[in-house]
This record gives structure tokens, C-alpha cells and sequence, in this order.
């Protein structure tokens, strides 16, 4: 997968709330080493063990995995001629014990849980192990039972000490008078007196040390040397015996190293597992069926990331179409929709279960292709566009039939009307290509595109016009807006400037300043403006577009087109040619009183003197079945009949499509 991808999916943060659910470091090192898995068969089975653990957990079961507390280290020391200590052998005992209890835990469960269940039929019990640890170490300590040498030093100890503790009280009692405080003191692991320092010539024996007063020595009394030494003597061989024993333990537990590793790295995996059905548990989580064929069919999924309530997504693709085009205002949902689907989709490959409905189905994708966000980068010199357009080369790189591939904002960053071609361009490509596409968009051009072309379909977010609120509802077949004037409006801009703003666009950018804001001049005449005028006060004059470059040329089959007879009426639905423009339209409305006649160019409507405009083809000839031209547009179901006829619009002929809302 592709890691980039998985960052824009957060999927890292993801892998952080699973670790707060494993206990033992396997398990935490697992989950760091997650990643999504492209082989259906064994991400069905890891999906599997999950559900069931889940379940175990459900009915309120208590799962005695066992903890790994110092395991970590007594593997890493196995083989190395280190020598255990208690300490180590007491963790490796426990160990043992909890092992036993998970494996027959496991085995009563291996009819509800028969996938997890069989882990535990691997592990080993190492009696004779276990047995040998007990018989050796008792609460943290080695037994006197350990070995016949060990028993005997401790039972010469046991004398020497008692001999020696009869001594000192006897000596405590002879010197009370001259001894600094009435309790023992040992210096260097050897009993001595506390004398005061003017009596110091009274007790026999060596002076150990001193205080930091000066007004006490240590004597260690010459009566207790010998048995002190005596007592030196049988701790080191008490010590050399206690080593003996623990080497002869180590050399037990080496024999079995691969059985201990074997049963460590199956309660990590069992730490694992349950990590995630604990995880799933925590955001709902549900099992999902898998397909290798691109089908995804969400219900009611929510994005797991996200810490407040969110409005269930249906989504389906896969099936009718393999390319959804999502539209809809901005904060709408459409970006979160992108985010789900493709996180959602990498959670399940890695095994994990999603907060969806029972039902929902997940493709099993090899590649994974996100452009979520600008990307604008200072470091490389990436402007949003550069970067788009970088992510989509590398997309390209990889698209086949198995790439699940989620474009956020198509066409931005450049200009609309390039950034539309090269947009359904690439969309084009990919869908030649197989690869399942969800994209999102604000153009309508790109809208149409999905909306006329087979294996693509419209989507939109929900948007409630009246309070002027998201309702984030995904509603597959639809084109949807943006609702920019309508959410501007909301936001506080001037309702004049709203209102100037849809004038621009219904009618195009004019040619020259609004009236009102130039000098003041003689009207032109009629046959002299490039767009009629009209003494109605409430209908306006419609600008035209600016003339095209003098580098585009005029239809060479122009001339042959114009019919030589004097001037006529246009019909409706006759391609025209507009000279000083350099462009054809059609005519949606017949000539007025004024001589204007009513002009489609490139999906808007002008109004044009009938003396600008030449014939290019008749209506009889672009629709010759006598087509009902009552309706401006062209339908979506007259189109479809025309294409069916095997009949094509002329060349640089532009028909605006009627939505179907």
C-alpha cells in the first residue's frame, strides 16, 4: 500500500488508539508493525478471528492472557551464558502457569471461537520446567531443598549464626557501661561494638571503624573472630551452591527455548487479536463481507477518527458504475466521505472490523491512491496544482483494476477551463484503466461529464437551502451544488454584492463597465451593437463573450453553409454563425419585434441582431425528423434517442444538456 495514501488517511492515528488496548510489548510491537493486506483469503481469516474474539468479550467472558513482564529480556539472554536469577525464574513460572490456564480457556472456547482457539493447540506447557522451578525457588528465594550440598551449608550456618548471636549478647550485657548504645552494628558484613572512644582499651579486639564524631569506635571483640570467620567462610560456599543451582536452572530453560519463544509469540498474538476486538468494541465495530471486484456498499459507516456524532454514510460503488463524482458546498461532508471510504477500506485489510452496519461489503484493493488536501510544499517549490498533478502522476503509475483511487477538489488549483479538460481527462484514463474512482467537485462541466458518460455517476451532498446547514447526507444520482451565493450570503456579504455576483454568472462577464461607472456617450445604433437593445425596462441586454483569437478560423465549409437567397427567419434549433465572434451557436428563441434573436454559445444565452448572424445549418439538417424545439434544451432521454438514431450535432455545435432536478 501506498504510504503516503495511508498518511492522508491518518491511518497512523488510527494504529495509536489500537495500541492503548494491548498490554504485553508483542502485542504493542504488532499493532506498530500493522499494514493493510492484499490477499482476500487472509485478510477474510485475520477479519474472522477478530469477530470472534469480539463475541468472547460480548458474553462477558475474562480472557487469562498472560502477562509478559520480563519475558522480553529472558529471551534475549537465552544462549547467551547468562545466569537467571530468582527474579527471572519466578516471571518465567508465571508465565508458564498463565499459559496452561489460556490453553484450556482456549480449548472449552474451540466451538465458539474454533479460528482464535487454535493458536493455543500450538503451545507448550513444559512441565518439567515449570516442576523444576518450584521445587528450586519458593517466593523469590532458592530452597534449602534444592540440592543435599545446599542443605547442608545452611544447617552449618544456622549453628554458626546462633553460636555468634549467644556470644555478642553475652558481650553486650559484660560492656553495657562502656558502650555507646545497646545495639549491634555489623562493619563490612562483621558484627562489631559501639565503644565509647575514652573505654576503647577495655574490649579486646579489632577497631573496624570509627564515627564521624570521633566519640565512638567499632570493635569487632576478639572472642567472635574466629566464629565470624567461620561464618565468611560457609556464606561463600552457600553462595557457590545457590549459583550452582541457578546455572543448572538456566540449562533446563535453554533446552526449551523454542517452546518458550513459540509460547510468547502466541499470547502476543492473542494480545493482538484482542487488542482489536477491544478497539472494536470501543467504535462499533462490525465484521464486513470482502469482493475482489471493486464493490463497495457502505451502511450506515462512520469515520472512527471522529470525536463527535456524525450523520451515517450510505455509499455504493462497484457495481453500475466504478466512478462516483461527489458534489456539494463547501464543509459539506464531501472530503469526510472521501476519508471514510478509504479509511474504512484499509482498516478492514488490516484485519480489523469497522463501525458500519451488519451487511456492509468491502473491496480488497492492491493499491490505494489518495490526493486529499493542497499538498502546497515551500521546501519543494509545489504549488497546489504542481502538486495535484504530481500525486496524479503517480497515481498513473499503478492504476489498474485493483487500485481504489480518492481525488479531493478536481479541476482546482488552475485555470477552471483547462483544469476541466485535463480533469476528465485523467478520469477518462483511469476508468479505461478499471481502477474504482471517487472524486469530488465543484464544476458543473465535470458534473455533465458523469452525468452522459457510462461507468460514472453523480453523487451530492445534502444541503438544507432554507436554514443554510449541511445536512451530510451522501445521495447517490444526483448532481448537487455548491450553494456558494447562499453560504456567502450567510457569512455576511452584502446581499448587492450576492445579487451582482449571480448576474455575472447567469449572463457572463461583460464587455465593459456596468452602466453608471463611464462617461456618459451617444448611444450606438442598433445594427452597430454587438448585442441588441431592448426598451423594456425589466428585460436587460445579455453581453456576448469577447471574439475568439484571430488565430482561430472560421468553418472552412462557412460559405457553403450560407444559402445565397436574401435574408430569412431562424427557426429554432438552427445552428448559426457569428462572424465578429468567430463561434456558432444554436437558437433557442425566434427573432422579437427588435430583429434580436436568442442564441445559445457554449451553454449560455445571448441575445444577438438577426444582421449579425448566418446560417450554418438548418435545423431540418441537424435534427431532420422535425424534432419539437418547444423546450430550449436538449434532454437527457431526446439525446440518448438522437444517439440511438446514429445522428451527431454538427461540428462546433454546443447543446446544453436539461438537468434532470
Amino acid at each position: 500500500m501506498n504510504e503516503k495514501a495511508l498518511q492522508r488517511l491518518e491511518y497512523g492515528k488510527i494504529k495509536e488508539a489500537l495500541a492503548e488496548y494491548a498490554v504485553s510489548y508483542l502485542g504493542k510491537r504488532q499493532i506498530a508493525e500493522l499494514l493493510p493486506i492484499t490477499a482476500m483469503s487472509v485478510v477474510r481469516a485475520k477479519l474472522d478471528e477478530t469477530a470472534e474474539a469480539k463475541s468472547l468479550l460480548q458474553h462477558g467472558a475474562s480472557v487469562p492472557i498472560p502477562s509478559l513482564e520480563g519475558m522480553e529480556n529472558i529471551l534475549e539472554l537465552l544462549g547467551t551464558g547468562y545466569v537467571f536469577s530468582e527474579k527471572d525464574f519466578m516471571h518465567m513460572h508465571q508465565f508458564l502457569t498463565s499459559c496452561a490456564q489460556l490453553m484450556r480457556y482456549m480449548a472449552a472456547k474451540s466451538g465458539a471461537a474454533p479460528h482464535i482457539s487454535s493458536y493455543a493447540a500450538s503451545m507448550y506447557t513444559m512441565d518439567a520446567l515449570k516442576s523444576e522451578i518450584e521445587r528450586c525457588i519458593r517466593h523469590g528465594q532458592i530452597a534449602d531443598s534444592a540440592s543435599k550440598e545446599l542443605m547442608k551449608v545452611r544447617k552449618r550456618l544456622a549453628v554458626f549464626e546462633e553460636r555468634l548471636k549467644s556470644k555478642l549478647d553475652s558481650l553486650m550485657s559484660r560492656h553495657r557501661s562502656i558502650l555507646q548504645e545497646h545495639v549491634l552494628s555489623t562493619r563490612n558484613g562483621r558484627y562489631v561494638l559501639p565503644v565509647k572512644k575514652e573505654h576503647r582499651k577495655l574490649v579486646k579486639g579489632t577497631m573496624l571503624d570509627e564515627s564521624a564524631s570521633g566519640q565512638t569506635v567499632y570493635i569487632e571483640p576478639a572472642e567472635v573472630m574466629t566464629i565470624q570467620f567461620e561464618l565468611t567462610g560457609l556464606k561463600a560456599e552457600e553462595a557457590r551452591e545457590e549459583l550452582k543451582i541457578l546455572s543448572d536452572l538456566t540449562a533446563l530453560a535453554e533446552s526449551c527455548d523454542q517452546q518458550l519463544l513459540t509460547n510468547v509469540e502466541t499470547v502476543g498474538t492473542y494480545d493482538f487479536i484482542f487488542a482489536k476486538a477491544k478497539y472494536a468494541l470501543a467504535i462499533g465495530g462490525s465484521n464486513v463481507g470482502l469482493n475482489d471486484e471493486g464493490i463497495i456498499d457502505l451502511r450506515e459507516a462512520k469515520h472512527p477518527l471522529l470525536n463527535r456524532p456524525m450523520v451515517p454514510l450510505n455509499f455504493v460503488i462497484g457495481r453500475r458504475y466504478k466512478s462516483l463524482i461527489i458534489t456539494g458546498p463547501n464543509t459539506g461532508g464531501k472530503t469526510l466521505t472521501l476519508k471514510t471510504v478509504g479509511l474504512l477500506t484499509v482498516m478492514a485489510q488490516s484485519g480489523l472490523l469497522v463501525p458500519v452496519r451488519e451487511g456492509s461489503l468491502l473491496s480488497v484493493f492492491n493499491h490505494l491512491a489518495v490526493d486529499i488536501g493542497d499538498g502546497q510544499s515551500i521546501e519543494h517549490a509545489l504549488s497546489t496544482f504542481s502538486a495535484h498533478i504530481q500525486n496524479v502522476n503517480e497515481m498513473l503509475q499503478f492504476a489498474d483494476r485493483s487500485t481504489l483511487i480518492l481525488i479531493d477538489e478536481m479541476a482546482s488549483g488552475t485555470d477552471p477551463g483547462e483544469g476541466v479538460g485535463l480533469s476528465v481527462a485523467i478520469l477518462e484514463e483511469l476508468h479505461r484503466r478499471g481502477s474504482t474512482v471517487v472524486a469530488t467537485t465543484h464544476f458543473t462541466e465535470i458534473k455533465n461529464f458523469a452525468d452522459v458518460t457510462p461507468g460514472f455517476e453523480n453523487a451530492r451532498m445534502e444541503f438544507d437551502a432554507d436554514t443554510l446547514q449541511p445536512l451530510y447526507r451522501l445521495r447517490i444520482g444526483e448532481a448537487g451544488q455548491s450553494y456558494a451565493f447562499l453560504i456567502a450570503l450567510k457569512l455576511g456579504l452584502p446581499a448587492g454584492l450576492i445579487e451582482r455576483s449571480r448576474e455575472i454568472t447567469a449572463r457572463g462577464l461583460p464587455e465593459s463597465l456596468p452602466q453608471g461607472t463611464q462617461a456618459a456617450g451617444p448611444e450606438p445604433a442598433p445594427d452597430e451593437a454587438s448585442v441588441a437593445a431592448t426598451d423594456d425596462p425589466q428585460e436587460e441586454t445579455i453581453p456576448v463573450p469577447a471574439p475568439l483569437p484571430a488565430s482561430v478560423k472560421e468553418p472552412e465549409d462557412t460559405a457553403q453553409s450560407v444559402p445565397e437567397e436574401g435574408p430569412r427567419s431562424f427557426q429554432l434549433g438552427d445552428c448559426v454563425y457569428i462572424a465578429y465572434l468567430g463561434r456558432t451557436g444554436i437558437v433557442f428563441e425566434t427573432e422579437d419585434a427588435r430583429g434580436n434573436v436568442g442564441v445559445v454559445i457554449q451553454n449560455q444565452k445571448f441575445k444577438i441582431n438577426q444582421k449579425r448572424l448566418k446560417l450554418h445549418i438548418e435545423s431540418k439538417e441537424l435534427y431532420p425528423d422535425n424534432y419539437d424545439f418547444d423546450i430550449v434544451f436538449e434532454t437527457k432521454e431526446n439525446r440518448k434517442k438522437r444517439k440511438l438514431m446514429g445522428r451527431k450535432h454538427a461540428p462546433g455545435v454546443t447543446i446544453e444538456t436539461q438537468s434532470e432536478e
